[in-house]
């Protein structure tokens, strides 16, 4: 097997670094790059160098840290007017996946408890404390995923997955993939079927690699073949991660995955998404609400660098869809397994109050 990858690590103090694998050169290069501003962070993130509702919450988090390296010895005002400006700056990379938010928000709020009591290098130090802890706790509860889901697969089952929700979208362990991983370690054998993920193909240059490294079989597929796959009798769930699920359990992730749970549905396959408690935004009620990331058209219109529609032609490329809850057989999350998926099991399994 392959060497074990570190999709992100934070290198010295407050004076430190960090560093990313550039996830846009997989599968034909592993290649990690140091971040030593904001800006970088920034188009790591823009740019997918760093991907995955977790990992970019993770990378944010430091990132904010970078940008205050500038302020450490200016006053209080200064301080917290570049924190804020920051935080804005940072959370505008992205705006489907709610971690990102979440990780900044989490942050803002531990500084300005702090504001008045302690200078801004003391502060800035809490910070990083806080971005370390974001990042050991997202690997904790991708582990408390792959344990909670791994008794929802059984030996020998056939899994089709979207995208890519494996360590390389995570701190560790992934979400989708931990479920994976962890019916692996329990010494179910698992076929995995990744399907491309077009138009930036994760699951072809992502997923299939990261299971590669993981000995777990996988076949590719086209996100066309999906419906044979599944009518053929080769797989026998369907699993994927997510980027913000609402209130009522509606459910965005990459592009392609409402189809795929429509079709899960009508084949009587069950469909599984797995996430941490981080991705879930109880402010909204609905997916309705969820804002959608729209990409460049040249991600359509072109395929590895090569333009492959005509001149002129209008192309949509939404980043993300929205699965509604009644499709979704379970949310697998680090505090257990959501089932049935409705307002009320989940905040009874998050544990937390609904907003007013």
């Amino acid at each position: 097997m392959a060497k074990a990858f570190q999709t992100l690590q934070w290198n010295g103090g407050l004076d430190g670094r960090l560093r990313i694998i550039d996830q846009t050169l997989l599968p034909r290069q592993l290649l990690e790059f140091d971040c030593l501003d904001v800006e970088t962070v920034h188009e790591a993130i823009k740019t997918l160098r760093v991907r995955g509702a977790p990992a970019i919450g993770i990378a944010a988090a430091y990132g904010l840290v970078l940008a205050l390296k500038e302020v450490l010895h200016a006053d209080e005002e200064q301080f917290f007017a570049h924190l804020e400006k920051t935080a804005a700056y940072l959370a505008a990379s992205r705006p489907t996946a709610v971690n990102l938010f979440w990780a900044l928000d989490r942050l803002k709020q531990k500084a300005i408890k702090q504001r008045g009591k302690l200078p801004p290098a003391k502060i800035a130090e809490l910070l990083l404390d806080e971005a370390r802890a974001i990042h050991e706790e997202d690997r904790q509860m991708c582990r408390a995923i792959g344990r909670h889901g791994a008794q929802l697969l059984q030996d020998g089952q056939g899994v089709l997955t979207h995208c890519n929700a494996g360590a390389l979208a995570t701190s560790d362990y992934g979400t989708a993939l931990a479920v994976i991983y962890a019916a692996a370690e329990s010494g179910k054998r698992i076929h995995v079927y990744a399907d491309e993920t077009r138009p930036l193909l994760q699951g072809a240059r992502l997923t299939a690699w990261e299971l590669q490294q993981r000995g777990i079989q996988v076949t590719l597929i086209c996100d066309s073949a999906a419906a044979q796959v599944l009518r053929a009798g080769r797989v026998q769930a369907v699993l994927t991660g997510a980027d913000r699920i609402a209130a009522n359990g509606d459910t965005a992730n990459k592009v392609g995955t409402y189809g795929l749970a429509v079709l899960a549905a009508a084949h009587n396959i069950p469909f599984y998404i797995a996430a941490p408690t981080s991705t879930f935004d109880l402010s909204l009620s609905t997916g309705d609400q969820i804002p959608i990331e729209h990409r460049d058209p040249r991600e359509i219109t072109h395929f590895c660098g090569r333009q492959v529609a005509p001149d002129g032609v209008e192309a949509y490329n939404p980043a993300f869809d929205v699965t509604p809850a009644r499709l979704i057989k379970a949310v697998i999350c680090d505090q257990g397994v959501i089932q049935p998926v409705t307002r009320e099991q989940i905040i009874a399994t998050l544990n937390q109050q609904p907003p007013a």
